[in-house]
């Protein structure tokens, strides 16, 4: 199977009518699917609980793919560069691969230097979950995605029960659900990504740069020379990494302007975080070739912006070969490295205490 194309995969699924019950509960055995409402399908694999695909109609009516991705699963199982993924235990940098929790210091797996980068060298990215609930029709099509997070994988303490749903709530409406609950009485950090590059032009477009881009957080959690948050707060206006105007700016128009002038990679603290779970705007991205419009709404602290720029002549679908800057990242989350920063909006789990992280995606016309 791993040599077959996705395409080819899905349209046997779709062919046999995608039943409901379908595909559910299959252990170890990477499978596609599809949602479907209106004029946005979505296409995703149980390999990473990843989007393997968003089409949605460019303004001459002809769909688009906006997503990055691969055709082969043998590909995907490759990647590093967590296309479309779910990102964790904990989504982006750890340093030195440890944290200290409750008088205990627990070593990690690292793959990024000294540091652990989302969840380790077998973080869920690389997982294959199982599928406990699929409907692909109706009013608002679904997919549930599970994955049990033993104790000890990749050093993370605690047994995990962790849960990701996507469903089309309305035409051109997305919505991700992640939630973990713990198995065991002991506490582990938890901050799950969804680690899709997307590229409102469509996939095969070439760069993102002169997309207009508007981020709802004045402050950025500034960096050292290793990545890691260096704890303070970083006033981001009149600054290359100010995308707070309500009038929105192209993406690439301070590029140059940065310390590391090859992109963006840095979380933004989003304004009115609200502990209890509110969700609130988070960024909008517009594409005026296309004419889409790209909204997204979170209730996460933190915001990653990152402008693909570690992908170098990367083979992708249908043969189109993305080059830096191929796509962007719009990832929700808790502030990188926060369970070693305890000044950060923390995200701890225990026995009776359940994380949850939502996001929205709204795609509209300009």
């Amino acid at each position: 199977m791993g040599k077959l194309s996705f395409w080819f995969c899905i349209c046997i699924l779709v062919a046999l009518g995608l039943p409901n019950a379908a595909k559910v509960g299959a252990e170890d055995k990477i499978e596609f699917y599809e949602l479907k409402k209106g004029n946005i399908s979505v296409k995703l694999t149980n390999l990473g609980a990843s989007i393997v695909s968003l089409e949605v109609p460019h303004k001459s009516g002809k769909p688009i793919d906006i997503v990055l991705g691969y055709d082969t699963v043998k590909e995907y199982q490759a990647d590093k560069n967590y296309f479309g993924s779910v990102v964790g235990r904990v989504s982006n940098r750890i340093a030195n691969g440890e944290f200290k929790l409750n008088g205990k210091v627990y070593k990690l797996a690292t793959n990024d230097g000294k540091n652990t980068l989302h969840g380790g060298p077998k973080g869920y990215s690389h997982v294959v979950w199982k599928v406990t609930k699929y409907e692909n029709s109706g009013n608002a099509p679904f997919i549930v995605f599970t994955h049990r997070s033993n104790d000890g994988e990749e050093g993370f303490p605690g047994a995990l029960k962790v849960v990701v749903t996507y469903t089309l709530v309305a035409e051109g409406q997305l919505t991700v659900f992640m939630k973990a609950k713990s198995l065991d009485d002991k506490v582990s950090p938890v901050s799950l990504g969804q680690h899709t590059y997307w590229n409102l032009g469509g996939h095969n477009s070439g760069d993102i740069l002169e997309e207009k881009l508007r981020i709802m957080g004045q402050f950025i959690t500034p960096v050292d020379e290793n990545s890691i948050p260096t704890g303070q707060l970083m006033y981001a206006r009149g600054t290359a990494y100010d995308f707070t105007e309500p009038q929105l700016n192209g993406i690439g128009k301070r590029i140059h302007l940065l310390p590391t002038p090859a992109g963006y990679d840095i979380n933004y603290q989003l304004d009115d975080f609200d502990p209890a779970g509110k969700v609130r705007p988070a960024a909008i991205v517009e594409n005026e070739k296309s004419g889409l419009r790209l909204e997204l709404s979170t209730d996460a602290p933190g915001l990653q912006f990152y402008t693909g720029n570690l992908i170098k002549d990367v083979k992708g679908k249908g043969g189109f070969t993305y080059k830096t800057h191929a796509g962007f990242c719009l990832m929700t989350q808790w502030f990188p490295n926060f369970v070693n920063n305890p000044t950060f909006p923390q995200a701890l789990v225990e026995k009776g205490k359940v994380y949850k992280h939502h996001m929205a995606f709204n795609f509209t016309r300009i």
